[in-house]
């Protein structure tokens, strides 16, 4: 028996290797990954920039925990405000604990109680941001749930207009909704989320665990919708596959994390920050994202064309490269088809494949996992219509 707790629906493949977009199985078959460690690796895997920083950084020192100055922390730290325009950071370990932070600061910041999130939207699986997130599947079972949190329609104007009170310490919201579906925010929507808040005088707080670090095309997704956050959280895509997180905040609330009122041992790790310093000065590169942003609008042009006239494809979204294929049944079986066929893809809900390539991907690369996806899309609608 294995030694793990089976929390994983996991599959009988195992990944032993990795250069770029292709990952090689313990039986030597190759695969193009279009999961890229769930938007972790955005420079795709073992990339060389990052792979020396880290090494650079092994020969120097691992961990010494917050106690002293890390100048490699600073750098990053640097580097993650200039990209969103913000000013502060706390670095953790994940997008949980960057959510985890977000929501302590906006209530001790505030004195305010309540924080509002959206139906079907994913915020984490600790106790806090499982209670955040509106998805009843993360919640059964564990009781009665954190009451500091209500949920609202994802995408609806109207029922945000009708929000009012004097306790709601923040709105926190995903721009596009990644584990619910690949559900992109409309621009009207997330600009109400914004006016909201100010009306409130409640943080606006924008998850970009999934979409940031490049991902969409822009730093952050929020970008794209020229909002104005009080927080961002970001996480997988951050380190290139270290363990990190990070909630950025602006100016203003600097004062209200003091000395003592939050903290984390191994957040900001030396070994993580060089990652962090190493992706980030590739990926916030202007000409890398124009070519990501480029690459990815023809990418999302040519999937429609493919397949949106197949009878079991109902929609094809997203931003960037992040992208989900709406299916007119679940996607689990042709999700199966396609890793046999070489292309390893997602779930998002039950009936959506996800896309999540490596931002590096190349044209080449692109073209086959597009003849992939139209060959096992096509063979899965024809013996549908059987």
């Amino acid at each position: 028996m294995s030694h793990l707790f089976p929390v994983y629906n996991r599959l009988d493949v195992e990944l032993v290797s990795g250069e770029g977009t292709r990952v090689k199985d313990a039986d030597g078959k190759t695969y193009l990954d279009f999961i890229a460690g769930i938007a972790v690796c955005n420079l795709g895997h073992t990339p060389e920039a990052v792979k020396k920083a880290v090494k650079d950084q092994l020969d120097k020192l691992w961990h010494v925990s917050n106690l002293f100055q890390l100048s490699v922390q600073e750098q990053a730290a640097g580097l993650l405000a200039k990209a969103s325009g913000l000013d502060a950071v706390f670095f953790c370990n994940s997008g949980a604990e960057a959510n985890e932070a977000a929501i302590k600061l906006a209530k001790k910041h505030t004195g305010k109680t309540k924080i509002l999130t959206f139906k079907q939207s994913f915020h984490g699986r600790t106790f806090a941001t499982m209670s955040a997130t509106g998805q009843e599947k993360i919640h059964s079972g564990f009781g009665p749930l954190l009451p500091a949190f209500e949920y609202l329609p994802y995408n609806d104007v109207e029922a945000l207009r009708d929000v009012g009170g004097d306790d709601i310490a923040g709105i926190m919201v995903e721009v596009i909704q990644g584990e619910g579906g690949v559900h992109p925010g409309t621009e009207k929507f997330l600009k109400e989320v914004e006016n909201k808040c100010r009306e409130l005088g409640a943080l606006l707080i924008i998850d970009e665990v999934q979409t940031g670090i490049g991902r969409t095309g822009t730093p952050f997704a929020f970008q794209h919708y020229r909002l104005q956050p009080d927080i961002v959280t970001a996480a997988k895509g951050l380190g290139s596959g270290f363990p990190v997180g990070a909630m950025i905040g602006r100016e203003e609330l600097v004062s209200t994390f003091s000395p003592g009122t939050h903290g984390s041992t191994f957040g900001g790790n030396p070994l993580a920050m060089a990652a962090v310093k190493a992706t980030l000065e590739t990926i916030i590169e202007e000409s890398f994202l124009k070519e990501v942003k480029e690459k990815s609008e023809a990418f999302i042009q040519s999937l429609k064309h493919k397949l949106e006239s197949l009878a079991l494809v109902k929609e094809v979204r997203g931003e960037g490269f992040m992208i989900g294929i709406q299916l007119a049944e679940e996607a689990k079986g042709p999700i199966g088809r396609l890793r046999e066929n070489g292309l390893l893809t997602l779930p998002a809900g039950p009936d959506v494949i996800r896309l999540l390539p490596p931002l590096n991907v190349t044209e080449e690369e692109l073209q086959e996992a597009l003849a992939i996806l139209e060959h096992c899309l096509s063979q899965q609608t024809a013996e549908a219509a059987r």
